[in-house]
């Protein structure tokens, strides 16, 4: 299918997802790096204690105060 094809359909609200590949599929701006980050263990026990509190896993706790940390220097 031509990509005016594709648009038109889109535009005309019709359900595309059937000429999509989202195997492939990647959000812009949103990839990902694996980095590695030491911490004291004081920290991993408090990191783990906060997760646990809000029921989700360490990594979240870290990524959401890193983010939040992040957009106020900006």
């Amino acid at each position: 299918m031509k990509a005016k094809a594709l648009d038109k359909k889109f535009d005309e609200g019709k359900d595309i997802s059937q000429y999509l590949d989202m195997s492939k599929a990647r959000r812009a701006g949103q990839e990902q790096k694996r980095v590695n980050v030491d911490f004291p263990l004081w920290m991993i026990h408090l990191l783990d204690k906060e997760a646990k509190r809000l029921g989700v896993p360490r990594q979240s706790v870290i990524k959401v105060w890193v983010a939040e940390r992040l957009g106020k220097a900006s």
